[in-house]
Formats: structure tokens, sequence, C-alpha cells
């Protein structure tokens, strides 16, 4: 059995942002970049998958610049087995991602591909949900609970709804997105960083493998939301209605 697992590089949870005067993106000098949380919680699940008996290579990809083959040797040493490094320089869309993933599954054909459900940078919530249908694969999304049966056939998952948790079988392969609840990642350990040094990382080009990836949609600007005014302390329920109609204007 083969698990592909996808990592993004993005902004560390705990780094300040600060937009370019101009709107164009980010100040990416001094920023601190890590693995995508919700990926490494999908990494971790492939490792737990094998530790439950499973014979498995697990094998981490990661689509970007040289930068993100560090995501990709966090993967490693958490105890992944090989990485990918799809070469691309441009900004890529969720579409175009997701079509040079699925270049990457027709070459690799994995039994399962584990990716976290968004990426906390762009947070479109998207790639999953469109390698899927491009791969034209089951998909379950939002997974907080995973369990192959079947000897290895199928997956039943727990999603997170608005309702509560969803329960879904899915047949393998299949496409899967991870939820916060999954589980919590392991700390790589010293050990781990020194073993991923002698892992193999494949470098491809986007171009190559996906030549007809092309983004459809381009970022045309961005600006750090308002403050937040100061609460005001009301005396009465009345007095806050008051306020909720008519300065609000929510009533």
């Amino acid at each position: 059995m083969k698990i592909l697992v996808t990592i993004k590089r993005v902004p560390d949870p705990d780094t300040r942002i600060r937009v370019k005067p101009d709107g164009s993106g980010i100040v990416t000098d001094g920023i601190k970049h890590s693995a995508n949380p919700f990926d490494a919680i999908a990494v971790e699940e492939a490792l737990r998958i094998r530790e439950r008996g499973v014979d498995c290579e697990i094998v981490v990809a990661s689509v970007g610049a040289e930068d993100c083959v560090e995501q990709l040797r966090v993967g490693l040493a958490m105890g992944a087995d090989r990485g990918i490094w799809i070469q691309s320089d441009g900004d890529l869309d969720s579409l175009a991602v997701a079509q040079v993933l699925a270049a990457l599954c027709e070459r690799e054909k994995p039994s399962l591909i584990l990716m976290g459900k968004q990426a906390i940078d762009d947070d479109s919530n998207q790639a999953g949900q469109m390698l899927a249908g491009l791969l034209s694969l089951p998909q379950a999304t939002f997974v907080s609970k995973l369990e192959l049966t079947d000897a290895n056939s199928r997956a039943r998952c727990g999603r997170e709804t608005d309702s509560g948790i969803e329960t879904i079988v899915v047949k393998l392969p299949a496409v899967i997105t991870t939820d916060l609840r999954l589980n919590e990642p392991r700390y790589v350990s010293l050990p781990g960083i020194m073993k991923a040094k002698k892992k193999p990382v494949e470098n491809l080009k986007a171009s190559e493998v996906a030549p007809l990836a092309k983004s459809r949609t381009h970022l045309v600007s961005m600006e750090a939301p308002p403050k937040r005014k100061a609460g005001v302390r009301v005396a009465s329920v009345d007095a806050l209605i008051e306020k909720l109609r008519n300065e609000a204007k929510i009533l």
C-alpha cells in the first residue's frame, strides 16, 4: 500500500503577518515558515496507519519553490519514507495545484491520498475536493476519525459537520482531507532529523508533470482588516437593544 501526503509551506501560525504597502502580498522578510498544520496532521495519520500494522510506503509531496523542501524534510523526519518536490516558482491557485497533484497521482498510483483540509495562508479549502474530482475518486473531507477496513480496501471516516459527526465509508483509492481533531502530530526528534537527511527527495518540474496546469485566479490586492473599536458597557438590556438597532443596525 502507498500513501501520498501533501505538505504546503505556509507562514508559521505564531508569526506576525504584515501586508505590503502596495497591497500586493505579505511582507516575507523575517517571516518564519512551517508545514501547514493540517498537513502535519495528515502526515501523522499516515504514520499511525503504518503503526497499526498496515504495510505501506509513505510519500510526502510539495508543490512550490525550493524553500518547500524544508517542509518535506520535516515530513521525512516524522517518519515518511521519501519526498517529492514539484518545482514551481510561480503562484498556483487551487485548481492548478490540484492538476499538478493529479498528474503526480497518475504517476505514483497511491492507494490513499491524505491532505490537510485547508492551508492556513489562503484558507481556500478547495485543492482536495478538486483533486478528487480530477481523478474521479471518492472523497471524505473534514475527517476527524479514520479507520481502514475490509483488508485495507475501504476507509470508514468520521466527518465534522455543523450538526455533529457524519460517518461515511469510501472505497480506496480515495482522497481524504484531515481535520484538527483527527490527531496531534508528534514532535520531530533529533534522530529523525538525522535520518531525514539520508532519505531521497525527488525533484520534478510542474511544467513537465502537468504542462496544461494554469492558474485561473490571481491576487489583485489585499489589506489588513480594520482595527476593532473599543467595546462599551451598557446599563440595561433596553440600552443594548437600542444600540444594536440604531448603531450596529443588526436588528
